[in-house]
């Protein structure tokens, strides 16, 4: 359809029609449905040139309001590193976002293991130590982090991170997240 093309390699997010996000995850299937969390539910799309995507679909929260959605957002569209996951397109409408990548794999060798831890701790270390203010993710684990076709790791899942100015961090011995 010509109103749902979009160019997918752009920086810029954009707004997503929510038709073009129903079709993309066969109007998200239970067979699409690639993981769920504590904000929402994450499906696989497939848009028409092959490209793979994930869109997120957030859970209603009660207390989150436009404001604090919008400044979430906001964080995320700042983040550019080869190991985070880049955030391409929102519907606000019923509170969706899409990012980039997520295709399955099998098991791999020790060297792509390898490859594949080094990137999250690159793209720990942009977060934590490259942005002004640092963002810290809070509910880093496996299913927080995709996999693009080239095994190169992309965290996602930034629900509960937080931008945290010098003054304001600590150490801490609560946890926070999922299990």
């Amino acid at each position: 359809r010509k109103n749902n093309s979009m160019d997918y390699a752009s920086s810029e997010t954009t707004v997503m029609p929510l038709d073009l996000l129903r079709e993309i995850t066969n109007d998200f299937s239970e067979e699409r449905r690639i993981g769920s969390g504590s904000y929402g539910k994450v499906y696989l799309g497939v848009h028409q040139h092959g490209k793979r995507i994930a869109v997120k679909i957030l859970y209603d929260m009660p207390g989150i309001d436009d404001e604090q959605f919008q400044n979430e957002f906001n964080n995320l569209t700042r983040l550019r590193h080869q190991n985070i996951v880049r955030l391409v397109g929102y519907c606000h409408n019923i509170q969706e976002i899409q990012v980039e990548y997520k295709d399955e794999c099998d098991r791999y060798d020790w060297q792509t293991g390898y490859g594949i831890i080094k990137g999250i701790c690159q793209g720990l270390k942009y977060l934590h130590n490259e942005l002004k203010p640092p963002i810290y993710h809070l509910d880093l684990k496996p299913a927080n982090v995709l996999l693009d076709e080239n095994m190169v790791p992309r965290i996602a899942d930034f629900g509960m991170s937080r931008l945290f100015r010098d003054e304001k961090t600590r150490a801490t011995n609560s946890s926070l997240g999922t299990m």
